[in-house]
């Protein structure tokens, strides 16, 4: 599919180098402001086979907000979560998720299947003649200048040379990132880099002895992971081990030994075997000046909180309005500024996070193992998603500034974001309606609290308004008319600066 606008304009809004999920959902996000979008990818079709397979209620949120939510809805297994075991199987954590609808909105956890999410993602481009997606383009040069970005890009299907020029140009391009090499940023390291067999089976006969839970089996002879797909997919990762080798341990003869414990070619098709190497790092510099860089291209994790694709579906979405707010004159270009410092501190915790996670299942030495396992046997862990602030930016702080805002479902079955689109919302008691709308004026959309629901939420912040950006996280909140004044003062009028 391309969606090549042939009366495109010669300067893009901007250029999103990269179509996977988190250069898709950015250019969504980024349409519905109205921005004029460019799209570059180097692939021409979507890669056909399982990669990312976890979602969360808060990336589902941002699938509510381009409206492909209820699209995605019956492509979607609601997960019941993950538990650690040991060679034994005694349980070591367990990481059950609720199986009702979460403070989001939505369910806490899904699985999918990445062709057929992306295809949804790509769909919902086409409604947009304000994007313009080239496949088959590959970025070779990238040249900021005072008004914007020369982009020079190769037709791959011709081979014909051109230059394009966007007002910012974001790198949603991997791990390899281009952008970022231009750009001059550096990684961090967070040192952990361990390579794995992830195989992907399709099952010829259902499977429910197998479960639905995902399984990190901590076993020190070969740790490994079991993950419940959608329909009859399932995944296993197998931790590589001295002696392996991973020129070879690919080749069917090879692998199916290693699945016997759980199916034989009898019971699956194989799909996809790959070793990956999973890394750690986070890139010091998201921005420089018109570049900027977000998901895989910032930042990398280990897979054992399913967290890598919904990093950078939470990038694009601190990001868009950010971007679509400067390019329309409502805030000023430092506001960029502030995606980073946001950012970078919440998607640290979770790749550390995922990093001890890693350390739980990883361990190979005895000694380790069994205290390790005495340890946890004895005080076995309930374990909960991690749910930090963002780092200093754009709102208040504070105990709930830069904290995601949960969303209220109404007695109709109806969500709170559906109402309110892509503005900022100020969520009021109703004596303060006239107030709020006259300080609010167009810069966001006044909401009373007016039915039940809202008025349990707002009193949720001990609060007489809750000031939430279009990301839906909490820009902050007032006591009465006097600090309702000074926050849209701080929030809505340094923005409009």
């Amino acid at each position: 599919m391309t969606l090549s606008n042939a009366n495109a304009p010669a300067l893009h809004d901007v250029a999103i180098i990269g179509c996977g999920p988190a250069g898709a959902t950015l250019a969504n996000l980024l349409a519905q402001r109205g921005l004029s979008v460019l799209v570059l990818e180097r692939e021409a079709e979507i890669y056909s086979l399982p990669r990312a397979i976890h979602f969360d209620g808060e990336c589902m949120r941002v699938f509510q907000a381009i409206g492909v939510a209820e699209t995605l809805r019956p492509q979607l297994l609601v997960s019941p979560g993950m538990k650690f075991v040991d060679a034994e199987g005694h349980v070591l954590i367990d990481w059950s998720r609720p199986q009702q609808v979460g403070p989001q909105g939505w369910h806490v956890s899904y699985r999918f299947h990445q062709p057929v999410f992306e295809g949804v993602l790509r769909q919902r481009l086409a409604t947009h003649p304000n994007i313009d997606l080239r496949l088959r383009h590959d970025v070779f040069s990238i040249e900021p200048q005072a008004d914007g970005v020369r982009l020079r890009v190769e037709d791959m299907r011709s081979g014909r040379l051109y230059h394009t020029a966007a007002r910012y140009v974001v790198g949603c391009d991997g791990a390899r990132s281009l952008v970022r090499r231009f750009m001059g940023t550096e990684l961090d390291d967070l040192q952990s880099h361990e390579r794995w067999l992830v195989l992907d089976v399709l099952l010829k006969r259902p499977r429910p002895d197998l479960g639905d839970h995902s399984i990190q089996f901590c076993d020190p002879r070969r740790p490994s992971t079991y993950v419940r797909g959608v329909g009859e997919r399932r995944r296993w990762e197998l931790m590589l081990m001295p002696g392996d080798d991973p020129a070879t341990i690919t080749r069917p003869e090879h692998v199916w030994p290693l699945l016997a414990r759980w199916v034989t070619p009898d019971d699956a098709t194989l799909e996809r075997p790959a070793v990956y190497t999973f890394h750690s790092v986070v890139a010091r510099g998201w921005r420089n000046g018109r570049l900027l860089i977000a998901g895989d291209a910032a930042h990398q994790t280990p897979p054992f909180m399913g967290q890598g694709m919904c990093a950078g579906v939470r990038d694009v979405a601190n990001l868009a309005w950010k971007l679509a707010d400067v390019v329309q004159g409502v805030a000023p270009d430092s506001l960029l500024d502030s995606y980073e410092r946001e950012r970078s501190p919440h998607v640290r915790e979770f790749i550390e996070t995922a990093v001890r996670l890693g350390g739980v299942i990883q361990a190979t030495d005895p000694a380790q193992v069994a205290r390790r396992n005495a340890e946890m046997t004895a005080n076995p862990q309930v374990f909960h998603t991690p749910q930090p602030a963002l780092g200093p930016g754009a709102h208040d702080g504070g105990a709930f500034g830069g904290r995601i805002a949960p969303q209220p479902v109404f007695d109709d079955g109806s969500r709170f974001d559906d109402a309110i689109g892509d503005r900022f919302a100020l969520v009021v008691r109703p004596d303060l309606q006239a107030a709020a709308t006259a300080l609010a004026g167009s810069r966001a959309v006044v909401v009373p609290a007016t039915n039940a629901v809202l008025q349990a939420w707002l009193a949720g912040f001990d609060a007489a308004a809750v000031l939430v950006r279009p990301d839906r996280y909490i820009a902050g909140t007032a006591t009465d008319e006097a600090t309702l004044c000074s926050l849209l003062q701080r929030q809505l009028g340094r923005v409009a600066a």
